[in-house]
C-alpha cells in the first residue's frame, strides 16, 4: 500500500533554493492563462510515451498543480498516478481537484524513496522539471529504487542544445533572409536565476540548470537507465503575416523546443 502524506502536514525541513514553493501562485495562473505547450505537446506526448496499462501505478515527479496527473487520469481511469512536489502550496492545489485514482505527497524530487515500498510503480515522469533541479543523480537514484525492473522513465525538459538560460536566442540574417538560433554556450554546466515576475518583482526568482546531453545520459546511466526512446519536438505556433512569417515558420519546424527521452530501469 502506498503511503500518503497530507498536504496539512507541517513542513519542518527548509524549502530548497529550486523549490516553486515561492512562485507557486505565479505557476498556477500561469498554466490558467497560458499552459498551451503543455496541453498541445508536452502532456499528450509524455502520455504517449509513457503508456500507461490498465491497473498499472504511476508517478509523477515534481507534479506542480498535478495538471498532468489529471489528463493522465482522465485518459487512463484504471490506471493509478501518484504525484510528488517539494511545494505545499503546489500539492495543496492539487489536492482540491483530485479525482479517483489520483494522490499526492510532499516530498522533494531528490529524496523521495523512502515514501514508498522499493519496486512500487510501472512508470514515471517528471516533465519540465529536471532542469530547474540541481542534484539530478538523486532524482535518478530514487526513481530507479522505486520503479519495477522494466518499468520506464519519461523525461521533458527544455532542449538543452537550443534553449539555454540566457545563453541562446533568435536571429535573423538580413543578408539571407533566414530566422537562426544563436548559441552561445552548451557543454559547461550553469546555473541561472530566472525572473517570476520580471519588472514587478525581481526578488522572486526560480533557479535553472543547464547540462549537456552527455551530462544528462551519464547520470542517467549510473543508476541503470538505457534510452529506449528520444524525440525532439518543435512548436506548433504559426506566423500567418509579417515579411519574415515564412522564415519564422521553418524555423520553428528545425529548432526543436523540447527533448523527450523514455529510458527504462534494467531488469
Amino acid at each position: 500500500m502506498l503511503k500518503r502524506n497530507s498536504f496539512r502536514q507541517k513542513i519542518k525541513r527548509p524549502v530548497s533554493k529550486t523549490s516553486w514553493n515561492p512562485v507557486a501562485d505565479w505557476y498556477i495562473d500561469h498554466l490558467k492563462e497560458g499552459g498551451e505547450f503543455q496541453r498541445t505537446i508536452i502532456f499528450p506526448g509524455a502520455i504517449r510515451l509513457l503508456e500507461p496499462k490498465p491497473r498499472g501505478t504511476y508517478l509523477d515527479i515534481a507534479c506542480g498543480e498535478g495538471a498532468f496527473i489529471r489528463l493522465a487520469a482522465k485518459t487512463h481511469p484504471q490506471a493509478t498516478f501518484t504525484g510528488i512536489d517539494a511545494s505545499p502550496i503546489l500539492v495543496q492545489h492539487a489536492q482540491s481537484q483530485i479525482l479517483k485514482g489520483m494522490r499526492f505527497t510532499i516530498a522533494d524530487a531528490t529524496n523521495f524513496a523512502h515514501f514508498f515500498p522499493p519496486q512500487t510503480f510501472d512508470g514515471a515522469t517528471c516533465l519540465m522539471a529536471i532542469q530547474n533541479i540541481e542534484q539530478i543523480e538523486a532524482v535518478f537514484r530514487d526513481a530507479a529504487r522505486v520503479l519495477k525492473p522494466g518499468g520506464s522513465l519519461v523525461l521533458v525538459m527544455n532542449h538543452p542544445c537550443f534553449r539555454q538560460p540566457r545563453q541562446s536566442g533568435w536571429g535573423w540574417d538580413e543578408q539571407r533572409k533566414l530566422q537562426y538560433r544563436r548559441v552561445d554556450r552548451y557543454l559547461s554546466p550553469y546555473e541561472m536565476p530566472i525572473l517570476a515576475h520580471p519588472g514587478s518583482a525581481p526578488d522572486v526568482k526560480t533557479t535553472s540548470f543547464h547540462r549537456s546531453l552527455t551530462a544528462y545520459v551519464e547520470a542517467l546511466a549510473k543508476h541503470g537507465f538505457a534510452i529506449t526512446a528520444l524525440e525532439e519536438w518543435t512548436s506548433h505556433k504559426q506566423s500567418d503575416s509579417g515579411p519574415r512569417a515564412k522564415a519564422e515558420n521553418v524555423a520553428r519546424q528545425e529548432i526543436p523546443l523540447f527533448l523527450a527521452m523514455r529510458v527504462e530501469r534494467e531488469a
